[in-house]
């Protein structure tokens, strides 16, 4: 079972079923049965001050991924933690499907390139 904490910070309205449905399914297509993950939208200062944070760039973007777990082997028992995907609504608009699909490739461990690329398509018809 996919288990998903969404929470909106953002000031804006949101299609949170709708994102719920894509995470569960692309996770579904990628093999990933039970797990928990995050997805938080928020708003261009707190996106901006995340990416800041992590990755030293001083800029508003449009997704975030933290990973945790990934794909790797876990000991019997524990939850997999795939880890938190943040969006910011006020950058990608109704356009949010291709960058959610984005960010939850990365907490499965892939990079930029090609191989990303064509399954974010494969998930995500424009």
């Amino acid at each position: 079972m996919v288990e998903i904490e969404i929470e909106n910070r953002s000031d804006e309205s949101v299609e949170e079923e709708a994102a719920a449905a894509l995470v569960r399914s692309l996770l579904e297509a990628e093999g990933v049965g039970s797990c928990e993950l995050g997805l938080s939208f928020v708003g261009p200062e707190e996106i901006r001050a995340l990416k800041r944070e992590h990755l030293q760039i001083d800029e508003v973007t449009d997704v975030l991924s933290f990973p945790i777990d990934g794909l790797g082997e876990l000991p019997e028992g524990l939850p997999r933690q795939l880890g938190d995907v943040v969006l910011c609504p006020q950058v990608v608009g109704g356009e949010w499907r291709r960058p959610l699909a984005h960010g939850l490739l990365h907490l499965l461990g892939y990079e930029h390139g090609r191989e990303m690329e064509e399954r974010e398509s494969r998930y995500v018809k424009d």
